[in-house]
């Protein structure tokens, strides 16, 4: 196991992690301290606590986002792309049962 210290917030949190995750988990860290002032800001006197769950709910609304947003270049409906992968599956079926031409 090895240990990452992230600093969040002008406060080091020592973590375990498996090797070779360091890097992964400082990653991770830095998104962490990359929205803590924001959060900080936002919890006022409610304290570092206060501010870890709005770090965590801007996380978890980045990743709502990322989860429901059509990937990049898509114009194609999700219904559409069902009948298209229904047509190649036909398709290929046919591919299948088609006499070999020599």
């Amino acid at each position: 196991m090895a240990d990452v210290t992230l600093t969040i917030g002008g406060r080091p949190h020592t973590v375990a992690c498996r090797d070779g995750e360091e890097a992964r988990v400082t990653l991770l860290g830095q998104m962490i301290e990359d929205r803590w002032a924001m959060a900080s800001r936002a919890a006022g006197a409610a304290g570092s606590e206060r501010a870890m769950l709005f770090v965590a709910l801007m996380l978890a609304d980045d990743l709502d986002e990322a989860a429901n947003r059509a990937p990049v270049g898509a114009a194609v409906s999700e219904s559409a792309l069902a009948r298209i992968a229904d047509r190649l599956e036909a398709l290929a079926e046919a591919l299948e049962h088609s006499p070999q031409s020599a």
